[in-house]
């Protein structure tokens, strides 16, 4: 728990400040110009098309804040930033910046969500907005993706698996990392159509177009492709209601063989509901943006894996960022499942 003093207090308040100069200085991309050298404020707002005068004033606060560091009348990128912040390097983090700039509008009206317990902002995903909202939504997921797969993929033993539906997987990300960690499976992603030319480029830039291939459709209301020992949910139940959960997660489960592996990563609350932090603060951008979203607990989504047959259901131990959590079961060893894959 924090200890909450009134300089807390009004430091969280105001936190937003620093948000926003970060989504600007992203969305105006003032990194990128800087990774061939320093440059005065005045020679970067060249670049980037805007007034001298305020240019300075924001790089200020980017040098304040340990993004840009300044020598004399140039300013120059951090390691960080250099790493991280500009655009065509494989760290970039830009995506996932410019996704949280598009949520803003809707955190600002949270009191209207709560007072009326309906989303008060067009929904942000791969299924609404122009073509540019929808790249920075499926690529910003791949970047918090691959941030999240390096942590977690090497633990996950999937030794003797050959086949992987990557349920909701967008671009792929975890499909590639799973496939990458383990030589002898293949993967296939399946999600909405407008997906696909986002997945396509990425599993052909990451050279594994011959072990990943992508599938379209609604997993929501279509069938799902069969014959699998993995399934993976990955951060697709929080954007459901609970009983579109329990449908998606049995579809999932019958996708699976006998003895198959069904794995469901969110954010988890606490069983008592006091946190953790981030996933109860997830909680209210589900309540902002969609009808029936949510965060669920442990139990809960131990409930949704039972419902569907599985057994030895358990959380992983893995101690991931922003009370991430995978749940695992297995599908039995039983005369009716095989006599349904047969």
């Amino acid at each position: 728990m924090k200890d909450w003093t009134p300089s807390a207090l009004l430091h969280a308040s105001g936190m937003y400040w620093e948000s926003c100069a970060i989504h600007a200085a992203v969305h105006l991309d003032i990194f990128t110009p800087l990774d061939g050298g320093p440059l005065t404020p005045e020679a970067l707002a060249e670049r980037i098309g805007c007034r001298p005068e305020s240019t300075a004033r924001l790089v200020t606060a980017l040098c304040a804040m340990g993004l840009l560091s300044r020598t004399g009348d140039a300013c120059e990128l951090t390691p960080f930033a250099k790493d991280r912040l500009c655009r065509g390097k494989p760290g970039y983090l830009g995506y996932a910046v410019e996704h949280h700039r598009d949520l803003l509008p809707g955190w600002s009206k949270l009191d209207q969500a709560v007072r009326e317990g309906k989303p008060v902002r067009a929904r942000t995903s791969v299924e609404t907005g122009d073509s540019s909202e929808r790249e920075r939504f499926l690529m910003g997921m791949r970047d918090i993706a691959n941030a999240q797969a390096e942590r977690s993929v090497p633990h996950i033993d999937l030794t003797g698996r050959r086949r992987l539906l990557d349920l909701g997987g967008a671009t792929g990300a975890y499909a590639i990392h799973f496939c990458r960690r383990n030589p002898d499976l293949e993967a296939v992603v399946f999600d909405l159509p407008t997906s696909k030319p986002f997945a396509e480029r990425v599993i052909a830039e990451e050279g594994m177009a011959d072990r990943v291939r992508f599938t379209g459709g609604d997993f929501t209301l279509d069938e799902l492709p069969g014959g699998f020992d993995v399934a993976w949910l990955s951060q697709i139940l929080h954007g459901a209601g609970f009983e579109a959960s329990v449908n998606i997660v049995r579809k999932a489960a019958q996708s699976l063989v006998p003895g198959g592996l069904l794995l469901i990563q969110e954010f988890i609350l606490d069983d008592d509901r006091n946190g953790p932090e981030h996933s109860a603060l997830f909680d209210l951008n589900m309540l902002i943006g969609t009808p029936d979203g949510q965060s669920y607990t442990r139990q809960e989504l131990a409930g949704f894996l039972r419902d569907a047959g599985a057994v030895d259901i358990r959380r992983l131990p893995l101690h991931l960022p922003q009370g991430c959590g995978i749940m695992a079961g297995t599908i039995p060893i039983t005369p009716e499942r095989i006599a349904e894959n047969a």
